[in-house]
């Protein structure tokens, strides 16, 4: 079931992608992801409310998962006690996840805007290789020969996407947006191996309820102290109905994520790989909607990614 999740993440994110680059055209980058947080946590305020009325910010009062931690499954407890969990630690997890993935996708965002979605996407795709170390070391995640031979394809493609984005004049030494989605992946990697710690603990809609809400404080807080102050100076905002399809989309994907993640079996490398297959559904809009170039060496190199996600499915069936 993990798997099947994996994927429909994978295809969401891809529509996500697409909403943001559509989003950020010729538009300021702050007030579009603060939007995206107020979007997200307007969607999932039921279980933000859920979770405040099954025992609110008292950890003493039982919820109807059977925990004494709203948000908590009740099978964790046992770990949960040795860990010392209580429910303001369950908060303070769920707050650097939040300032994890901010960071992501603050570099993220002015990187899609400034490069091609077709460009950014197979920079993206070396997350997965990031977990994958991170996941052997800290999990001992070992993948079998299928799963292997699903990475080796994936990092060749990425090698040679990245050497057909040279015939669009892009130089990944000096770009500085290159190394903003550079540093969007490496976060977003960390990000990854996290989620993997703290989904052994919480639930899926609690984790995600309280991310977005708190993402919406701080990118509040962006805004009254950096982008207001200064928005003369800068790319001026204007309203787009792409803004309200990313949070959509990215509350969708990550809730299939989330949940994938709490079955006892599921392996981070592996999601994680699977979901970097949204560059697949972003380079074809990339190509149907935005006109980019370069399209034929490219979708060559993107077969390599969809055998490489064939592999990784039949090894982890």
């Amino acid at each position: 079931m993990w798997l099947v999740l994996a994927f429909v993440s994978a295809t969401l994110l891809g529509f996500y992608d697409t909403a943001k680059k559509a989003a950020l055209k010729d538009n300021a980058v702050i007030p579009v992801l603060f939007l995206n947080t107020v979007f997200s946590t307007l969607i999932f305020s039921p279980f933000i409310i859920s979770s405040l009325c099954e025992g609110g910010l008292n950890p003493g009062v039982a919820s109807s998962s059977g925990s004494a931690i709203p948000g908590v499954s009740g099978k964790d407890l046992s770990g949960m006690a040795d860990f010392g969990m209580t429910l303001g630690k369950a908060h303070l997890m769920v707050f650097a996840k939040s300032c994890i993935v901010l960071t992501s996708w603050l570099f993220g965002y002015f990187g899609l805007k400034h490069l091609p979605i077709t460009i950014v996407g197979p920079i993206n795709a070396t997350r997965p290789i990031l977990v994958l170390l991170g996941a052997m070391v800290l999990f001992g995640e070992r993948l079998n020969l299928w799963q292997w031979g699903g990475v080796i394809l994936a990092m060749i493609s990425l090698f040679l996407l990245s050497r057909s984005s040279k015939k669009e004049n892009v130089d990944f030494a000096n770009n500085k947006w290159i190394w903003f989605i550079a540093i969007s992946a490496l976060t977003g990697a960390c990000s990854g191996l996290y989620d993997k710690h703290i989904m052994r603990f919480l639930d899926a809609s609690f984790v995600q309820g309280w991310y977005n809400f708190y993402q919406m404080l701080i990118m509040g807080v962006m805004m009254l102290a950096i982008w207001m102050p200064g928005r003369s100076n800068t790319t001026p905002f204007h309203w787009s109905w792409a803004i309200l399809l990313i949070s959509i989309f990215i509350s969708a994907a990550d809730y299939a994520y989330l949940t994938a993640l709490r079955q006892p079996d599921s392996m981070i490398s592996v999601v994680s790989l699977i979901r970097r297959g949204s560059v697949i559904v972003s380079f074809l809009c990339g190509a149907v909607l935005f006109k980019e170039r370069n399209l034929k060496a490219k979708a060559l190199d993107l077969v390599f990614i969809l055998i490489g996600m064939i592999l990784i499915w039949i090894g982890s069936r």
